[in-house]
């Protein structure tokens, strides 16, 4: 979508016709945009450097973005990740560079929901930033260091957006109901109603005026009291908050039933987490974790097609990635499970942080000066390799934890080949205990 400047609405959504224009109009953002506020600063200097508004829905990184565009008289040109393949987004930065070329003036293209490229994709602005024959503005719901590219990051500079607090929420209910270009003030809002919108909005602003839109709609008087509102908001969107609780709630239900060995659950939380716009990197993520603290060395192959989804979500992004995660999930649900690798681990950082300074033995040290030698560096070091099954009778840890086990496998998939290959070695050990074999 390309528009001239920022051109204020008289028809469409409430969220749309009473957007402000003009910076002083924001609500919200006041460590932003008040009087000392780095980016009001940027703006109010001309920007120059490319721009990411990092922050929840409905926190005005669009409209802050419509504004610069009013502000420096550059042709806004909306797009969005989520809609808008690479081919797209390429034929409007090219047609911009044309632009500036002959006429000697930026647009101003403003990608929102850029994390919803992946690395690879994010590259094609790379050039045009560096040429700066536009100005740029990325939006992201997402963390830029987890979504983003370091090359892309390094050009940009970053600006974190809050959510609005309910008295924002509650200043943006109140001026939509008086705007002219609002609900010009023929209606009146109780006390439990307004109530009702800021807290059904979670400080999102978009949310509540499409809330306060919906029961003016079907509104017999003037008045709108909380009843009403609950009958506006007939069913809520799929709750799914992914910097809250039910980001964890749907994470720790997929996470545990993949370790109970339910691959129906499994995909069905991984379809609730998709739906509700978690970020799918994150699953992947979280895959791989699943694969070496449930599943282990049980089916070692399952770390393999936890990375192998991870790098298809790198690759194609989404929706196409959603079925390797779902390949991945069940895989994994499906696989034999085995948690010595999380416990074995669990337990040496525990050593550790209570003896942080062990020893490391002698016989185990590097020697590569002859000082070092001198002092007993490496004295009394077996190779392994000189040895009949490659075992040489040597104690590998510090003095205060021999003989202590770590990795103690269970009997399920593979690892019962590795019990019995350990379990062969350690009486090969016994065996040869006090032998001091060929230094």
């Amino acid at each position: 979508m390309e528009r001239l400047g920022f051109v204020p609405r008289t028809e469409g959504p409430l969220a749309e016709r009473i957007r402000p224009t003009e910076l002083d109009e924001v609500v919200g953002q006041e460590g932003l945009l008040g009087p000392r506020g780095a980016l009001r600063a940027l703006i109010e200097r001309g920007i120059e450097v490319p721009l990411l508004f990092w922050g929840p829905p409905g926190t005005g990184k669009t409209t802050i973005g419509r504004i610069i565009a009013g502000m420096t008289e550059a042709r806004f040109v909306h797009l969005s990740a989520a809609l808008t393949g690479v081919k797209e987004v390429r034929r409007a930065l090219e047609a911009s560079r044309l632009r500036y070329t002959r006429l000697g003036k930026r647009d101003l293209l403003f990608l929102d929901e850029i994390h919803r490229f992946n690395r690879a994709q994010q590259d094609v602005l790379l050039p045009f930033l560096e040429e700066g024959s536009i100005l740029f503005i990325g939006a992201t719901t997402e963390n830029p260091s987890f979504a983003l590219n370091a090359a892309l990051i390094s050009r940009c500079q970053i600006f974190p957006f809050d959510s609005l607090d309910e008295r924002s929420i509650e200043g943006v209910i109140k001026r939509a109901l008086v705007d002219p270009r609002g609900l010009a003030g023929r209606f009146e809002l109780t006390e439990d109603a307004r109530d009702a919108i800021v807290s059904l909005s979670d400080g999102d602003a978009r949310r509540a005026l499409t809330i306060l839109e919906l029961a003016s709609a079907i509104a017999s008087g003037r008045l709108i009291d909380g009843s009403l509102i609950k009958a506006a908001v007939q069913r809520k969107g799929l709750r799914y908050d992914r910097a809250g609780d039910e980001h964890y709630n749907l994470i720790s239900a997929f996470h545990k039933s993949i370790r109970n060995s339910d691959p129906d659950a499994a995909l069905y939380w991984l379809a609730r987490m998709i739906e509700g716009g978690e970020d799918p990197r994150y699953i992947a993520r979280r895959l791989i974790r699943i694969a070496s603290e449930d599943v282990g060395l049980a089916d070692p192959r399952g770390l393999e097609q936890a990375i192998a989804a991870w790098r298809a979500v790198e690759a194609i992004g989404m929706p196409e990635g959603d079925l390797a995660l779902a390949q991945a999930a069940v895989y994994l649900a499906t696989a034999p499970k085995s948690n010595a690798i999380y416990t074995g681990m669990d337990q040496a950082v525990r050593d550790v942080r209570e003896d942080p300074a062990a020893e490391v033995p002698l016989h185990l040290r590097n020697a590569p000066t002859g000082l070092m030698k001198k002092i007993d560096y490496g004295k009394g070091y077996k190779y392994a390799h000189d040895f009949p099954e490659g075992i040489a009778p040597m104690e590998c840890l510090p003095p205060s934890l021999s003989s202590r086990r770590y990795f103690r496998p269970t009997g399920r998939g593979y690892e019962r080949d590795i019990a019995a290959r350990l379990d062969k070695w350690r009486k090969i050990i016994a065996e040869r205990e006090g032998d001091e074999g060929p230094a």
